[in-house]
């Protein structure tokens, strides 16, 4: 298995904090009182399971069983936190604190995606992810990430974009999502793989990349469903 240089691994665990902090604003700025004393226990929980997330990497639960179907990453990684997010959609306290997050906040947490497809591209010079996962190739994700200060500040702020548009902006950068994930699964090396064998996605099997499906690219995910979801409301 590759070892990634410190630098990247840093960078990456520092674009893992900008994530939690963004969060952790929309949260602590919500429209319901009920919402902001939520903080500090949303983020003891993202920090036991980001632990966990370290530890089972670290510890090649991920990367030394390969031919497990499914992978493993995807039962113990991936489906715990989309199923945390069908829960909070799927329940009246949940909604309630869906729809008090601010859009502002919630949009802007799409920049790390900027910083995301950077180390991507980082990873791909060390040889532990396909080229097809980076801006040179099929992955045109960076585009949310360039975009969403500006939907942010105009469509948000300064009202001069229609929520129409807001919400095609959210519906097309979900497809730019759904894109990437779809190409950094079928490039893993486990039964599933179909692309990339030459250079296979190996660094979402270790720490800390590991952290990328498993806590940021859920974020990611919860964040445009909040803000769709709101547009709609606002919308009937």
């Amino acid at each position: 298995m590759i070892h990634l240089p410190i630098a990247l691994s840093l960078a990456f665990v520092l674009t893992t904090l900008l994530t939690i902090i963004l969060f952790r604003r929309a949260v602590n700025v919500a429209d319901d009182s009920r919402t902001k004393p939520l903080g500090s226990r949303i983020t003891v929980v993202i920090g036991a399971w980001l632990v966990l997330q370290a530890a089972l990497s670290v510890a090649g639960f991920y990367a030394n069983h390969l031919d497990s179907l499914p992978p493993r990453i995807a039962v113990f990684g991936v489906l715990p936190a989309l199923v945390v997010i069908a829960v909070t959609f799927s329940t009246t306290s949940g909604r309630r604190f869906v729809d008090s997050l601010p859009l502002f906040e919630i949009h802007s947490i799409h920049t790390i995606r900027i910083f995301v497809e950077l180390i991507l591209w980082w990873l791909f010079l060390e040889g532990a992810v396909p080229e097809l996962m980076t801006f040179e190739g099929r992955n045109l994700d960076i585009i949310a990430g360039l975009t969403a200060p500006f939907v942010a500040y105009f469509g948000i702020v300064k009202k001069m974009i229609t929520h129409r548009m807001i919400m095609i902006w959210n519906i097309i950068c979900v497809g730019l999502l759904f894109n990437i994930v779809a190409i950094a699964i079928l490039s893993v090396p486990t039964p599933v793989q179909q692309m990339a064998f030459d250079q296979p996605n190996v660094a979402v099997l270790i720490f800390p990349i590991s952290w990328l499906p498993t806590f940021v690219v859920p974020v990611v995910l919860f964040s445009h469903l909040v803000a769709i979801r709101q547009l709609a409301k606002r919308g009937q």
